[in-house]
């Protein structure tokens, strides 16, 4: 199981990412909380590792969203939340990159977010991390800097939707497999950079032992797509 988990940016099917499991990131952008758990898809293509770069389109606004990855080991459909845990191999840490100008205007007019999450680059990922390393997921400390300035300092202790219902929820619209990526929410602080910007992220358990980190550099996309407001 873990050696599959291990490369699950090479093997892995799917990324599967919660929305607004943050009461304070939610409020920051002034969406109502949600009363069961959503989720939107990002293809694997969107992976890049770690001391990469975050390519940003033509007029795109591209907001960081920091955030614990869950790997999921063993799938499995309709997965209760009492032996959810089982189906995780590790973790992992990773941002969610989003064009927020294009999710805001899809958004209004009632599309999809695909092209604002899906782009090129826009799931920076860290290393893998081993269930047997974390003892408790629910008490990591989740941290991301711009140049230096701390922008995201925040706790899993805050989710609103916590692992084994995140897994049961997912795994009831659709089946889970070996090395799919669950993106379990931000806390506050998102905000956008801009080409040149130094990204640092670490993740660490309650006490304070780094359990991984992430950085990368954002760049200025040349070619491809761009935004028309």
């Amino acid at each position: 199981m873990a050696s599959v988990a291990a490369s699950f940016v090479q093997r892995g099917k799917k990324i599967v990412a919660i929305g607004r499991n943050y009461a304070a990131h939610a409020k920051e952008l002034n969406n109502p909380t949600p009363k069961e758990p959503f989720f939107f898809l990002k293809p694997t293509t969107s992976y890049v590792a770690s001391g990469g770069n975050v390519e940003i389109p033509s007029g795109i606004i591209a907001h960081y969203e920091v955030e614990l990855g869950l790997v999921i080991g063993k799938g499995g459909r309709d997965i209760p939340q009492s032996s959810a845990e089982a189906h995780v191999a590790g973790y992992t840490l990773a941002v969610d990159m989003t064009a927020r100008n294009l999710q805001d205007k899809v958004k209004k007019q009632g599309l999809p977010w695909s092209a604002a999450k899906g782009f090129d680059t826009f799931t920076p990922i860290g290393p893998f991390i081993p269930k047997s390393t974390v003892k408790e997921p629910h008490d990591l400390r989740l941290l991301l800097k711009i140049n230096g300035i701390t922008k995201q300092d925040g706790t899993t202790a805050d989710m609103i939707f916590r692992i084994p219902r995140l897994i049961e929820h997912i795994s009831s619209i659709m089946t889970l497999e070996e090395g799919d990526l669950i993106l379990t929410g931000t806390p506050e602080g998102v905000g956008a950079l801009v080409a040149g910007d130094k990204v640092e992220c670490a993740l660490a358990d309650s006490d304070g032992k780094e359990l991984a980190s992430l950085e990368f550099t954002a760049t200025a996309r040349q070619g491809g797509y761009q935004f028309q407001g």
